[in-house]
């Protein structure tokens, strides 16, 4: 099985382009196998890129514990770069199908080591039951608009307690969950103690992403993210658009912010129209045949 191995921000996968050969029948299987540090290729997860019939190409996703997820920010972006340096789409914007719909990709560059890629990522939601989450909002239409009924109820800023500590979360879905924890510092002992029992914490159904977000400037955030499925992640695209969203709302900061993460810096813009838009690096980094014991 031929694969590449692509980064958005540190943010790694394994991509089969199964335009030009069947995938192999037991991708979540796979995913579990390549995703391993020491004993696989070492990834995030696996990405599928195969043609759509509504769109230039469609994304699937695995993340590295075989649980299939909707969207993937960094992984889309990354998606767009393969299309378009292989010439499957020969135009710099393009339409890719995911999980949780079709969004629109710009390649702003893609000469390395300076590749970039802007992808439109939609609008947030913010209605408990869309998240989901158990959680009850109790601030009404804090951005005063109306023309999206999610925001009437908003979870931010809402106590929930994990173990022995009481955190002040804020609740986004940005076609994947996010719990969002504003912090003085994004320590190791707030994402590696707190991450796993939040992820799986009973007020996420359907468990969650969860970032550690310390606000520096009004324009700019550092932030570490514990990622569903597959533990901490050197930067989560998705989980980068949450936050700003989730920092605008509660007045934290403006509608565009550059996210500083472990693995570089993303930039997320939340337009007026209530869409977000995400920018960042997208890079290939080798590629090779797999030859693992594979189903």
């Amino acid at each position: 099985m031929h694969f590449v191995k692509m980064h958005g921000a540190g943010n790694d996968y394994v991509y089969i382009d199964a335009f030009h050969a069947p995938p192999p029948a037991d991708l979540p299987e796979l995913a579990v196998r390549v995703s391993r540090r020491h004993t696989g290729i070492g990834a995030d997860g696996l990405i599928l890129i195969e043609p759509s019939p509504a769109a230039d190409a469609r994304m699937r996703m695995w993340n590295a514990d075989g649980s299939e997820a909707g969207m993937c920010g960094n992984g889309l972006r990354c998606v767009a770069k393969y299309l378009y340096d292989r010439g499957l789409v020969a135009r710099p914007e393009m339409r890719i199908e995911s999980g949780e719909g079709t969004v629109t990709a710009w390649i702003e560059s893609s000469t390395p080591p300076k590749s970039r890629v802007r992808i439109a990522v939609g609008r947030p939601k913010l209605a408990a039951a869309e998240i989901p989450t158990t959680l009850v909002g109790r601030i009404s239409n804090p951005s005063g608009r109306v023309e999206n009924p999610s925001y009437e109820t908003p979870v931010l800023d809402v106590p929930l307690q994990c173990g022995d500590r009481e955190f002040r979360i804020c609740c986004v879905s940005m076609g994947n969950p996010h719990c969002v924890i504003f912090v003085d510092e994004p320590t190791d002992e707030l994402v590696l103690r707190y991450g796993p029992p939040l992820e799986r914490h009973a007020a996420f159904p359907d468990r969650t992403n969860v970032e550690f977000v310390h606000v520096l400037s009004r324009d700019e955030m550092r932030m570490r993210v514990w990622e569903r499925g597959s533990g901490e992640t050197q930067a989560c695209g998705s989980g980068a658009c949450a936050a700003v969203v989730a920092a605008a709302l509660t007045n934290r900061t403006g509608r565009q912010v550059r996210c500083r993460l472990p693995g570089g810096e993303l930039d997320v813009a939340w337009d007026e129209s209530d869409v977000v838009f995400l920018t960042g690096p997208a890079v290939e980094v080798f590629a090779g045949d797999w030859r693992g014991d594979v189903v």
